[in-house]
């Protein structure tokens, strides 16, 4: 195969950005310890190893990962002196602007066990799904970094080349600080933070974890989100190069914006307002894990947040007595599952898969009662709960509310509920708890890890049932529109009972 030059491609050391000269050159600064990575333009691909992992950049060490630092896994082998050039293969291929991307975040398997159910879950659903690449924002896994290898040839069998992004569980804990803290990542990935361009968009990964430290008290993670003078340094210069209407897809593990915990410097990144500041006026969907919740926000005019939904849901918690994998139902309700996002030239949308049960399952609807003594249960068609019969008795409806979590729903989400032939009437989002899963943490507490609780969810619709409705059996439709205007719909059976405590 003839190789020649290719100028005006764009290369970084993680903070300069330059282009290549006509004969394919070019000039960055690299002091000490760094890495330079080609940023892949489109009509072009990356070399991708033997599980489809592209290669993207060249990790620069002399003397490889310091023995005296005591990683307990291995980091970079000794690169030895700069070399005259650092050259990067691209090889033409044809690219429409039309196209689809896997996100996964969060696989975080912490034994063999759990990658099992990666593989027989996320995986095996993914490799059904045409696209372009695929993308997993982070805590690919969850502190024993021994596994990336079993990793990546798992999710290398989706057969697309698969970007990477590191999370706080991709960590080296036993580094002082955050400088030796990607040994293993960047001698696995190569460089944490780097971008490519696919179709017309760009897409920019950015590392925004900061380790601060050895784990003080013993099992506290150290870490902050930040995204660090030197990365918004790569952005404000990458950005000089990009186009003022080009379509920006930034991935980082730690999200901008969360529901969850709006304050705290692990839950979100500290410098996100010189971030936005920097983004400011640009079309920018922004991507991020983390929290194990599903959340959309609007942080300025033309910049859409979207934190994904877990792979691995409430950390491979919950009950698994059908299929031997766990329910992993996430704490706001939302089952575990992934992302797909689709590029239609400066254009996209994304969607929501599960990765057990329907495929294309998009909303819950479930009748919470507090008809017993004000206590809060869920009314389930399949077996009474506590004595409570599996129908709503007449005198108890105005104590009823239809609960709906629309998996993937957001502020731009909006449901009407309509009753039999009943007119329609709007439901509210409401910020708590989803009763299935809280109820499903109590029901098998033993099957959850320690520190998994319900928690309040983002994508709650609400509404009372009317007091009226006559004794017999009546359908319920949920129907509304998505973040993106598209109309969505389930229905189920609400039965209601003469008298309270009467069938």
């Amino acid at each position: 195969m003839d190789r020649v030059p290719l100028p005006g491609v764009l290369v970084s050391n993680g903070r300069e950005v330059v282009r290549t000269d006509a004969q394919g050159r070019y000039r960055l600064p690299l002091e000490g310890d760094g890495a330079i990575f080609v940023i892949k333009p489109p009509d072009y691909a990356l070399p991708r190893d033997v599980d489809n992992v592209p290669r993207h950049s060249y990790v620069h060490q002399p003397g490889g990962t310091p023995v005296d630092l005591g990683l307990r896994y291995r980091g970079v082998a000794p690169t030895g002196p700069l070399p005259a050039s650092i050259d990067f293969t691209l090889t033409r291929t044809e690219e429409p602007t039309e196209f689809d991307v896997l996100l996964f975040t969060d696989p975080q398997p912490e034994s063999r066990t759990e990658l099992d159910h990666v593989r027989d879950t996320a995986v095996a659903r993914a490799m059904a799904i045409p696209a372009a690449f695929g993308l997993t924002t982070g805590d690919v896994l969850f502190d024993d970094l021994s596994l990336y290898g079993r990793s990546n040839r798992i999710v290398g069998q989706i057969g697309v080349p698969w970007y990477s992004l590191p999370g706080h569980h991709d960590l080296n804990m036993q580094a002082p600080d955050a400088r030796y803290s990607r040994e293993t990542w960047k001698r696995v990935f190569g460089s944490p933070t780097y971008a490519f361009q696919q179709g017309r968009a760009w897409f920019v990964l950015l590392d925004n974890v900061e380790w601060l430290g050895p784990p003080v008290p013993l099992g506290a993670n150290t870490y902050r989100g930040r995204v660090g003078e030197r990365g918004l340094a790569f952005l404000r210069n990458l950005l000089a190069e990009i186009p003022r209407d080009a379509l920006i897809v930034l991935a980082m593990h730690i999200p901008l914006f969360t529901d969850t915990a709006p304050d705290d410097a692990r839950g979100t990144t500290t410098d996100r307002a010189a971030l936005l500041d920097l983004l400011g006026g640009r079309r920018v969907l922004s991507l991020a894990g983390h929290t194990h919740t599903t959340e959309h926000h609007y942080p300025a005019k033309g910049h859409h947040h979207h934190v994904l939904t877990a792979v691995s849901g409430s950390w491979w918690s919950g009950p698994d007595t059908r299929t031997g994998i766990p329910s992993a139902d996430s704490r706001d309700g939302t089952p575990n599952g992934f992302h797909v996002l689709s590029i239609r030239g400066n254009d996209y949308t994304t969607r929501y898969v599960p990765a057990q049960g329907q495929p294309d399952e998009t909303m819950r609807i479930l009748f919470e009662s507090e008809a017993r003594a004000g206590a809060v249960e869920v009314i389930r068609h399949t077996r009474p709960l506590q004595g409570l019969r599996p129908s709503v008795a007449q005198d108890a409806l105005a104590d009823t509310t239809v609960v709906v979590n629309v998996f993937d729903g957001g502020p731009r989400t909006h449901l009407t509920l309509r009753i039999g032939g009943r007119a329609p009437q709007a439901l509210a989002r409401t910020r708590r708890l989803d009763p299935f899963v809280a109820e499903l943490f109590q029901r098998y507490p033993e099957t959850k890890k320690g520190w998994v609780q319900a928690i309040p969810s983002s994508h709650i619709w609400t509404a009372r049932l009317p007091d009226d409705l006559a004794p017999g059996v009546h359908r319920v439709t949920v129907e509304g529109v998505d973040e993106y205007g598209r109309p969505i719909r389930a229905s189920a059976v609400l039965e209601v009972a003469g008298e309270r405590g009467r069938g």
